[in-house]
């Protein structure tokens, strides 16, 4: 599990979350065997409170004896901040799992003002799992280093 801090040169700027979105990159990994990862974004309070699953990607058509819900626990860090309590699908939050490349999620218009930690977790089958984590009000960016690319918060 890698954290990495941020800070804001010159003072931090508060943007209304309704102008605000979140771009986050899946990169290219260039293994034998690649499976597009489970990815799941989420906020919570810095003072406290609880965390918001703003969106989850998972095999969503997976059937069988094995459907693609079974494997979320693998975002060890979401799951226990509140994804299990979720019942997938989730309207308006849970999607399919993306290919590399760079996905842009609008943050949603009811969230308050307020300090946050933006945190987003990957994990692939027969690879690895990263969570990064940003404080952040509103006009942050980041980037992991193997599972996950370019993260940003920014105003529309």
């Amino acid at each position: 599990m890698r954290y990495s801090p941020f800070m804001l040169i010159g003072g931090i700027t508060a943007v209304p979350a309704s102008a605000a979105s979140i771009s986050v990159t899946i990169p290219r990994v260039t293994v034998a065997e690649y499976h597009k990862p489970y990815v799941a974004v989420w906020l919570e309070p810095t003072a406290g409170g609880a965390a918001r699953t703003l969106t989850v990607w998972y095999e969503v058509k997976k059937g069988g004896n094995e459907p693609g819900t079974k494997w979320l626990s693998d975002l060890r860090a979401w799951w226990r901040k509140g994804g299990k309590s979720l019942k997938m699908p989730a309207d308006g939050v849970s999607g399919a799992t993306r290919a590399p490349g760079t996905y842009v999620i609008p943050l949603p218009a009811d969230v308050k003002p307020g300090a946050y930690i933006l945190n987003v977790e990957a994990a692939r089958e027969t690879g690895g799992r990263e969570l990064v984590s940003l404080p952040l009000n509103l006009s942050a960016k980041t980037s992991g280093k193997t599972e996950l690319g370019a993260i940003s918060v920014s105003a529309r």
